[in-house]
């Protein structure tokens, strides 16, 4: 191993590479930004060389935007980022401005961010999750970089700590290519900030080729909590009664995921009201499957968790004693996780834990958590009962999740491990595979269905379809004919929609001329859930799991949320209307001085101040 700083680390690697680096870089928190900005700024100057960045969920700061978004997001960014390093790479790549010696090829990208860049789409790569490894291996990968963190109570070792997920899988492939007479260089960064994880995540010191003597000081990239609303809520009211006691759970990162886990605490935590508010939602339509599948008693046995992203309300779950079982005999480990990302509060409970602690929740290669191959034996004895639960924002009728790509081609994000989890949920024995769905979106005053006919893509294919949760209930597809499926997603469609896509079904002849939905499938309306939220207020709180925004800015986001669906931004005439209805400043005084509006200059600043009071007063 040799100890250097990141200059010397950047000369080492272009005199010990060949003149095409090719570099791996972990998904998401795990990246040494530094390292990787100082190397891309070299090469980026040197034309006879080349390099070629191979990795996947490219972090960085949300575009500020303009007008009242900037406004909002400004100060807020400043406060949550600090001093966060961004990836040169990245901007580049959002401005599609990459040098011509520098190419970035990533499996998932951070949603919705790379829409426009057509430099990201034409070098993304659709891979699942667990063959990363063997498809970056195989493009000739010399480099590995990444950040690891270190204690004093294990002097000799380093964690790959947030993202042993694809390394621990490289290892061997690089291990066999060295023999061969390869070279093939390993580089990490300590970060100050990051929590060290024991168990399968600990490398010894000299696995390490360079090492930066410096620790990374800077904050880590966090993803804030964002708001959980009724229709999030009710899929997560919906989907935790189909977890059963003494079960395996994986669950993603977003307010859905975090409405699964704040409806879980609240069955173990209030679980008359928990009974009381499912009844209400008429899970009684269900009962049948929540006592075949899942249950709404509360949790003798506990859960154990097998998720490739340990997120927040897992960890929030494991808190409050609900994520307990051991994985099996041999061990404590309460949950094997292959990378972790989240809010700030998120990285400081793990680094606050005491180290034994911390290895309960054993993170480890993605190849282990998101394929039955290699142990089976071991993994389905451990993973009995599994909810593998992940979420899609479209559906056709016939079952087929859409998840990663828009029918233009465009990838929002990528197919990751979701295909992973729904291939387990059907090879074992007592398994299911969830997807999370809201039943319809609103976007400038324009309300469509996420449930449709047909769709140019999925992502999920029809023959691997299961169990759906929408806001409205639970459409068990697994084994049922066409006609059953549609007629059981259609139950838990949204009501203005349903007539429409009857008619398509009818059209097509998938479904009986006479069908008719059944009359209590007929009220899925937003104003019921509204209403039920009313009366069982406390099973719906905003941020369930904590949040960085002050009272002013949670008012504020909901406001702009509000004009972002209603109003086309672009259509003054409707904008104009809004400013003319809008209430007086009175009441909202702290808001509009957060927004530097309290004392508007000029008639857009008018217009923006009467906009956000519009929206304030709106969702007030």
């Amino acid at each position: 191993m040799h100890l250097c700083s990141i200059d010397q680390a950047v000369e080492q690697v272009l005199s010990r590479l060949p003149a095409h680096i090719h570099m791996g870089l972990p998904l998401g928190l795990g990246k040494p930004n530094a390292f990787v900005n100082a190397l891309y700024t070299r090469i980026r100057d040197l034309p006879e060389r080349q390099l070629t960045i191979y990795t996947a969920l490219s972090l960085g700061r949300p575009p500020l935007g303009d007008g009242l978004q900037r406004r909002f997001l400004e100060p807020f960014v400043d406060r949550v980022f600090a001093d966060y390093e961004e990836l040169a790479y990245l901007t580049d790549l959002r401005n599609d401005s990459l040098p011509s010696n520098v190419r970035v090829e990533q499996f998932f990208m951070q949603p919705g961010s790379l829409l426009h860049s057509a430099s990201a789409q034409q070098s993304y790569i659709s891979s699942n999750y667990s063959h990363a490894a063997r498809d970056i291996n195989s493009k000739g990968l010399n480099l590995i970089a990444q950040l690891v963190a270190a204690t004093p109570e294990r002097p000799v070792h380093l964690s790959l700590a947030c993202n042993p997920d694809i390394t621990l899988d490289l290892l061997p492939m690089i291990a066999k290519r060295r023999a061969a007479g390869e070279t093939i260089l390993m580089l990490g960064q300590v970060h100050a900030e990051l929590p060290y994880m024991p168990g399968d995540a600990e490398l010894p010191i000299d696995t390490f080729d360079l090492l930066i003597d410096t620790a990374e000081q800077r904050r880590l990239f966090s993803t804030p909590n964002m708001p959980v609303n009724t229709q999030d809520h009710c899929i997560g009211l919906h989907a935790s009664s189909l977890v059963r006691d003494g079960g395996t759970l994986q669950i993603g990162i977003g307010a859905m995921g975090d409405a699964v886990a704040a409806a879980l605490l609240a069955r173990q935590g209030d679980n008359a009201g928990y009974r009381a508010v499912l009844d209400a939602l008429g899970a009684g339509s269900w009962q049948a499957l929540i006592e075949r599948e899942g249950g709404v008693d509360t949790f003798a046995q506990g859960l154990y968790g097998c998720s490739e992203m340990f997120v927040n309300g897992l960890l929030a779950l494991a808190e409050a004693g609900l994520l307990r079982r051991p994985a099996d005999e041999q061990g404590a480990a309460v949950l094997h996780g292959g990378f972790f990302l989240g809010p700030q509060a998120f990285y400081q409970r793990l680094r606050d834990m005491p180290l034994e602690q911390r290895a309960r929740f054993a993170m480890t290669r993605i190849s282990f958590i998101n394929e039955l191959y290699g142990q089976e034996e071991l993994k389905r004895r451990q993973r009995r009962d599994a909810r593998f639960i992940n979420t899609v924002f479209g559906m056709t009728l016939l079952g087929a999740g859409v998840a990663d790509q828009l029918e233009d081609g465009r990838v929002l994000s990528g197919v990751g491990g979701q295909y992973n989890f729904v291939a387990q949920g059907h090879a074992l024995e007592s398994g299911r595979s969830i997807l999370l769905l809201r039943s319809w979106r609103e976007a400038g005053g324009e309300v469509t269905s996420n449930l449709f006919w047909n769709y140019g893509h999925c992502t999920i294919p029809r023959h691997l379809r299961d169990i759906v949760v929408t806001e409205y209930g639970i459409a068990d597809l697994r084994g049922q004919t066409d006609s059953e499926v549609i007629a059981r997603l259609l139950a838990v469609c949204d009501s203005r929609f349903q007539q429409g896509l009857i008619e398509q079904a009818k059209d097509a002849g998938k479904l009986a001329k006479d069908f008719q939905l059944e009359a209590c499938f007929a009220d899925n309306t937003p104003q019921r859930l509204e209403a039920i939220r009313a009366r069982h207020s406390r099973f719906f709180p905003e941020y369930p799991l904590g949040t960085d925004f002050t009272a002013e800015e949670r008012d504020l986001l909901r406001a702009l949320n509000w004009l972002k669906s209603k109003f086309k931004l672009s259509e003054l005439l409707e904008l104009g209307k809004a400013a003319l209805d809008a209430p007086g400043p009175e009441g909202y005084a702290r808001h509009l001085a957060r927004m530097q509006l309290d004392q508007p200059q000029g008639l857009k600043e008018d217009l923006y101040q009467r906009l956000l009071l519009a929206g304030l007063a709106a969702t007030g």
